[in-house]
């Protein structure tokens, strides 16, 4: 009867752990764990391969949601690029003619061709996320790719807990990218000090500027969306599919300060 019990407690336990699982995956929860303390070896493994299960749904959620906005950007950017064009040519033609000079046409001539050559701009910024060059890792030492930002952020204060052998495989040029759109929407958001701490292939990077609104948290990586007045909305989307092009991810974090979690 002991063994009967036990059993059935056992298998209860077993149970709910599949419901906990089932559970975290439908809320989309994939960094929900369960330890593995008193399983057999071969639930032992399975409960481990279920954890690892996570990460790669969540991976191949983020390389979707990236390969969706890139369709949908490189159809967005051609429309608009061909309707663009040929106002800005237009309203600089009807701007030259002699009889439009000095005018009050010459004004709304010259308010058009502002307007489309800012357009034409703004679109043409988007290219950079269907046009992204192919990674090609490397190892990269963390804390010369930090070196190299920082100096372009001499006024920022800067605390770093990276240790000095830090390697991560990931292509370098892209990395600086990544930080430096990182560093550059903290200083727009009025950051005085940047914080980076590392280890075990993460980085967390945080800053002190004015917090993400709560209702904005969800779609800071969709591209086109920004909450600054002159944003472009392309930073954060594009770092996203920097990270996720080489297998790894860039999230927000629930930290108190912004703080966005590097995954190599």
């Amino acid at each position: 009867m002991v063994i009967v019990a036990l059993v059935v407690h056992h298998q209860r336990r077993l149970r709910t752990r599949a419901r906990l699982m089932s559970e975290a995956i439908r809320n989309k929860d994939f960094q929900f764990r369960l330890k593995t303390d008193g399983l057999l070896p071969g639930e032992r493994a399975m409960q481990e391969t279920l954890n690892q299960l996570g990460d790669v749904i969540r991976q191949q959620t983020r390389q979707s949601e990236v390969d969706s906005w890139e369709r949908l950007t490189r159809v967005l950017t051609h429309e608009i690029m061909n309707a663009t064009a040929p106002i800005v040519s237009l309203s600089q033609t009807l701007m030259e003619r002699e009889e439009v000079r000095g005018t009050s046409v010459e004004e709304g001539m010259r308010a058009i061709h502002r307007t489309a050559t800012h357009l034409s701009a703004f679109v043409d910024s988007y290219r950079k996320f269907s046009s992204l060059q192919q990674p090609v890792p490397e190892e990269v030492r963390v804390a010369d790719a930090l070196a190299e930002v920082q100096g372009m952020y001499p006024d920022m204060e800067w605390a770093t807990e990276v240790d000095d052998d830090m390697v991560v495989c990931t292509d370098s040029g892209l990395l600086r990218q990544v930080l430096i759109n990182l560093a550059k929407n903290a200083v727009e958001a009025g950051a005085r000090r940047m914080s980076v701490r590392g280890g075990a292939g993460r980085l967390l990077v945080s800053n002190d500027g004015k917090p993400i609104p709560a209702e904005a948290r969800a779609n800071i990586f969709v591209p086109f969306f920004t909450t600054k007045r002159n944003g472009s909305g392309i930073g954060l989307s594009l770092s996203r599919k920097i990270m996720t092009l080489q297998g790894g991810d860039l999230e927000l974090t629930d930290n108190p300060l912004t703080t966005f979690l590097l995954t190599f």
